[in-house]
């Protein structure tokens, strides 16, 4: 007797991508324009125009900054979009909406304005802005997970993130500022006017301040998506303890102006400057530490015969990631670079892929996902594969002839390694990538001569 198995039910409609991402789309534009209105009511329509040209200025150098971290395994562009719109309409609306709400609230309670307004700027707004910004990380996390691995990932989503809350918040201050100015009679951006000290301050001097506290968030998340899935409450607790870092700092910059005259550049020099390159620094050192996990990962593909050799080097140098688009662009036009870029973020991906499974990472769907990649990556191996060896040829540092001695030194060094047999690759041995029919089994050879794997560009 067949039994018929029941046919698969229907995607409800509300579950559907495109339905998702067109009510969400419209969830930001509706913010969007409640603070546009927001923003110029408190600012009148010249000071809005004059804050939004100027606060527009640090926008592209801070995206372009993030956006260059993220440069060894990018995400999709829009997960940026969504950061950005996020930071600059959903959160920028709930901090102004919440933090005039609670300001109002504790004037009226204690019967002290000024009070309550310092009160609702070093303790209110922090917790408010901070909780609204780590919202947005939170989303790209919890849906987005297969582009949100690691500390990189967390970093470029909540800078993102705070770049478009700050976008909206010097919209605000600067044309708040120009009033102020106009009310007086100063009419332009004269150096004693306080639009040009506002500038000054927000733009030329702090205008990495909120990504900077963001970023601690990021962070958080970003060692939960590197923890273990077994390992639930370090898992919660990295994120939370991410965003308390995040509160605690923004708390101190806002409290900077109560330590007196000299307060903000006491708590801007000893504090705010120091804690940027120290997070500089980390995340440069994690995008290192990327390129030397994609050259650890990948040659147990190269054994199996998925890719090349020398691909490894290729794909843990950026020098010679560009050179290969450059070379394919040259040979096929466009085409053949996007489909070197596309074979590069699918390498990198597996790469990430097989270092979390080895650490207990990956979850359920290390299998399937791997073998997704690595179709993607069979794909286009006919455009990518001439243009990375080549890439890897051009790139890799020439290595010195040795120096002639006059004489032969004639006891060999005993504890020397001796040469051992060539080894032949097994076919699914436990742990590897599965070979492919064409390529297996695969005896290793010698590399290249300007192929040197040590090196990244």
């Amino acid at each position: 007797m067949t039994v018929t198995p029941p046919p698969p039910s229907a995607t409800p409609w509300w579950h559907r991508r495109p339905v998702k991402a067109w009510a969400l789309g419209t969830l930001l534009a509706l913010a969007g324009l409640v603070i546009l209105g927001l923003v110029r009511e408190q600012t009148g329509t010249e000071g809005f125009l004059v804050g939004l040209g100027l606060a527009t200025l640090p926008v592209p150098l801070l995206t372009a900054a993030f956006r260059w971290l993220d440069r060894v395994d990018p995400g999709p562009w829009r997960n940026l979009i969504f950061a950005f719109a996020w930071g600059a309409c959903a959160a920028a609306l709930i901090a102004i909406v919440a933090n005039s709400f609670a300001t109002r609230w504790i004037a009226t309670a204690t019967a002290d304005p000024a009070s309550a307004d310092t009160l609702g700027a070093t303790v209110i707004a922090p917790v408010v802005e901070e909780c609204a910004k780590a919202a947005a990380v939170l989303l790209v996390f919890l849906f987005r997970r297969r582009q949100f691995t690691g500390i990189v990932d967390g970093v470029v989503i909540a800078g993102v993130t705070a770049t478009g809350f700050a976008f909206t918040e010097n919209v605000l201050y600067l044309g708040n500022a120009y009033g102020t100015d106009e009310a007086s009679g100063i009419t332009g951006l004269a150096l004693d006017s306080v639009t040009a000290a506002t500038f000054f301050v927000r733009i030329v001097m702090s205008p990495f301040a909120h990504p900077l506290f963001t970023v601690l968030t990021g962070i958080g998340f970003g060692l939960a998506a590197r923890a273990a899935q077994r390992r639930r409450v370090l898992r919660f607790l990295l994120p939370v303890l991410g965003l308390g870092l995040a509160m605690g700092m923004h708390a101190l910059w806002n409290s900077s102006a109560v330590f007196g005259p000299y307060g903000f550049f006491a708590v801007y020099g000893g504090f705010m400057v120091p804690a940027f390159a120290l997070l500089t620094w980390l995340t440069v050192w994690t995008r290192q530490r990327e390129l030397r996990t994609i050259r650890t990962e990948l040659p147990v593909y190269a054994a199996a015969g998925w890719i090349g050799p020398y691909e490894a080097y290729a794909l843990s140098s950026m020098r010679a990631r560009r050179f290969a688009r450059d070379h394919a662009a040259r040979l096929g036009g466009p085409a053949a670079a996007r489909t070197v870029a596309e074979y590069e973020a699918y390498a990198t991906s597996l790469a990430f892929l097989r270092h979390r499974g080895r650490h207990g990472r990956a979850g359920a769907e290390f299998v399937s996902r791997e073998q997704e990649l690595l179709g993607e990556i069979w794909s286009r191996r006919a455009t990518a594969r001439p243009a990375l060896e080549h890439a890897a040829r051009a790139t890799a540092p020439p290595i010195p002839a040795p120096r002639p001695y006059p004489y032969a030194y004639p006891y060999p060094n005993p504890y020397a390694p001796q040469p051992g047999p060539r080894l032949t690759y097994v076919p699914r041995q436990p742990g590897y990538g599965p070979p492919h029919p064409a390529y297996a089994p695969y005896t290793p050879c010698a590399p290249s001569p300007a192929y040197a794997p040590g090196r990244s560009g």
